[in-house]
């Protein structure tokens, strides 16, 4: 069975910034990591915007979010906590995917950085756009120095149909020339066009202040 994502994003400028890191660390984590099919969660912050949050938990599949013991800690049973946090930030991503390439690989811990590119594709197009992901754009971006690994989900329900992640040993990595000459391609240049609801969020792991 291919492994599942679930991704969460926030801008928490209108947060509490201690609370709402208080409230990652010390209740909403650890209450996913005792669920029974979560993997690897971590958190990361914004290169560019430090009130900019990413959550990103790997799941065993995404039928793990649909299990009692999730259930039990999200949706309408969030905590007290959970609900006066979330109040107060602005959610840029939700993301459950089921994951399309390679489909059974889990995440690495201890990465430096974290890439985040979510879109959606004109309908028509789709076809070619899975097939350059898939064929040309995650090879390329993969063979990258520092990239640790490169994934690709989908979710059929949420905001964004298609996600791809890409684990960095630092977040400097993207920003490299050797980055941007895998990135460009005469297919990438025909299927931007047809790109929407572009969403690409660049972060660093997060540490928490002692």
């Amino acid at each position: 069975m291919a492994r599942g994502l679930l991704l969460v994003g926030f801008d928490f400028t209108n947060a509490h910034t201690d609370e709402f890191h208080d409230w990652y660390d010390l209740e909403h984590i650890p209450e996913r990591q005792r669920v029974p099919g979560f993997g690897t969660c971590e958190r990361w912050i914004c290169a560019s915007n430090p009130k900019q949050a990413v959550a990103s938990y790997d799941l065993d599949s995404l039928d793990v979010l649909r299990n009692d013991a999730y259930k039990a800690i999200a949706f309408e049973n969030l905590s007290v906590w959970s609900k006066r946090v979330t109040a107060m930030c602005t959610r840029l991503i939700r993301f459950d995917g089921v994951q399309i390439l390679p489909g059974d690989h889990p995440a690495p811990a201890g990465a430096g950085g974290l890439l985040v590119n979510a879109m959606n594709v004109v309908s028509e197009h789709e076809a070619d756009f899975n097939a350059w992901y898939n064929e040309e754009h995650i090879p390329a971006l993969a063979a990258v120095p520092g990239v640790i690994s490169a994934t690709r989900y989908r979710d059929d329900t949420g905001t964004h149909r298609y996600l791809a992640l890409y684990h960095l040993a630092n977040a400097d990595v993207p920003n490299g020339p050797v980055w941007k000459a895998a990135a460009a391609s005469p297919w990438t240049d025909r299927l931007r066009p047809h790109f929407r609801d572009h969403l690409r969020i660049l972060t660093g792991a997060y540490t928490r202040n002692a």
